[in-house]
């Protein structure tokens, strides 16, 4: 994995406020994407997945750049 598609794992805040801990990134077995693999911290407790690229990438917000996810803690070890 290259230095800019490096997920840390950790606690992330959504840019729409929503927590979520991200658990490790997987690769899928047919098209051998990277996908994060995270789970809302908050309500259902379901594991989901996302690529990479779209998990990392900054979204605008009324004309500033902002990242989709961001890091507020960060964890040494994975699951």
């Amino acid at each position: 994995m290259s230095q800019q598609t490096k997920v840390e794992l950790g606690r992330y805040r959504h840019y729409k406020g929503g927590e979520y801990q991200v658990y490790g990134v997987a690769r899928h077995s047919e098209s051998e994407e990277l996908l994060v693999v995270y789970r809302p911290l908050y309500g259902q407790s379901e594991l989901w997945v996302r690529p990479v690229d779209m998990f990392l990438e900054h979204v605008d917000i009324d004309g500033t750049s902002t990242p989709r996810f961001a890091l507020i803690e960060q964890n040494k070890e994975a699951i």
